[in-house]
């Protein structure tokens, strides 16, 4: 199951308006050597922000990686109407990650396909 399949599923032809619509910034990304470490800046990373609100006032707020507009916004839609209705998330969510694990497993079965194994042949020993 997908963003997009689920908002379909759920929607239930909510009136709603987009208090942000889906915009791109850059985030600092911050890092920690070992877990404990002194804190340093990583670098800078690409995010997608929106808001939404519904006709009751349930604000709802999305955030991708990336340039995702409608990533963000499918986002924001759903962490409205499982604000509305938390049962619904127990319900849509563990398939969501069933799917991503699924997804994820995929391209990692498609790269170790991919891999090639380097060695070294020795030839002898080099004189002195």
């Amino acid at each position: 199951m997908t963003l997009d399949k689920t908002w379909k599923a759920l929607s239930t032809g909510d009136d709603y308006t987009w208090i942000r619509p889906a915009e791109t910034g850059a985030v600092m990304v911050r890092g920690r050597m070992g877990g404990s470490g002194a804190s340093f800046n990583m670098g800078e990373m690409t995010v997608t922000r929106a808001t939404v609100r519904f006709a009751d006032g349930t604000l709802g707020f999305g955030y991708a990686a990336g340039r995702a507009h409608q990533k963000a916004e499918l986002v924001a839609l759903l962490d409205a109407i499982f604000q509305q209705n938390p049962a619904l998330a127990d319900q849509t969510i563990p398939p969501l990650v069933a799917t991503l694990a699924q997804a994820r497993n995929d391209r990692s079965r498609k790269a170790a396909s991919t891999k090639v194994d380097f060695f070294t042949v020795v030839r002898g020993e080099n004189p002195k």
